[in-house]
């Protein structure tokens, strides 16, 4: 394949620069044992609910969906949620650990353009990137909720377009999700698949272009 001609970088949030998995910890100490359990549940519920609100045309922030997830992950674990205990866990999703290789990555494409575009609304994205050490790195952080359209519509990745005033082929697009990736290829970007675990790719008939074990492998496309 020919090298592209990328002019901006853009990332999904969750999974990709930012550990969605480091809640566990909170989880386990708010309801010992049930961690991994609640926090397992409460991811694939997230999603679910962005897809399902989707497609029944009910839209609702990511904020909400989180929250909405969250009470029926722990009706599934047994575990009574109360409103303090609410309240720390969402809390915890505003504060997630990042990739160690993030920040780094980040410095080393400060030639180009480089955004966030995630499915989060804004009240869950600015405080997590506020608090971590490479906030200042990203030139635009892009919710769907600006279009009310979860990825992975095409709608939704218009977006992107539309701000940072380039076009599909100058964009690469990276994400650990596998839905993510397929959309955003189907949609016409450039895409690395993050496959931090060694996963398969979705059986879509869409394959992301580059894959990569962590941030680090793009900067092939920075050279």
């Amino acid at each position: 394949m020919t090298k592209p001609m990328i002019k901006a970088f853009v990332f999904d949030a969750y999974g990709t620069l930012f550990d969605v998995h480091s809640v566990i910890e909170k989880c386990n100490d708010l309801f010992p044992g049930k961690g991994d359990t609640i926090s397992g549940i409460w991811r694939q519920k997230q999603l679910e609910y962005s897809f399902l609100r989707q497609l029944m045309g009910k839209y609702m922030t990511f904020f909400e969906i989180t929250r909405d997830a969250l009470y029926y992950a722990c009706k599934e674990a047994e575990a009574e949620l109360t409103d303090e205990t609410e309240k720390e866990l969402i809390d915890s999703y505003l504060k997630l650990q990042h990739y160690e290789e993030t920040e780094e990555v980040l410095k080393k494409l400060e030639s180009y353009q480089t955004a966030i575009f995630s499915n989060g609304s804004f009240d869950m994205l600015s405080p997590l990137v506020e608090q971590s050490p490479f906030a200042s790195l990203l030139d635009e952080v892009l919710s769907v909720d600006e279009v009310k359209q979860f990825k992975p519509t095409p709608m939704s990745y218009q977006l992107v377009l539309d701000k940072l005033g380039v076009r599909r082929e100058e964009v690469l697009f990276m994400s650990s999700n596998t839905w993510d990736i397929a959309g955003a290829a189907s949609f016409g970007f450039y895409t690395a698949w993050i496959n931090r675990q060694g996963k398969e790719m979705d059986e879509l008939g869409v394959k992301p272009h580059y894959e990569y074990g962590d941030l680090r492998g793009i900067l092939n496309h920075a050279e």
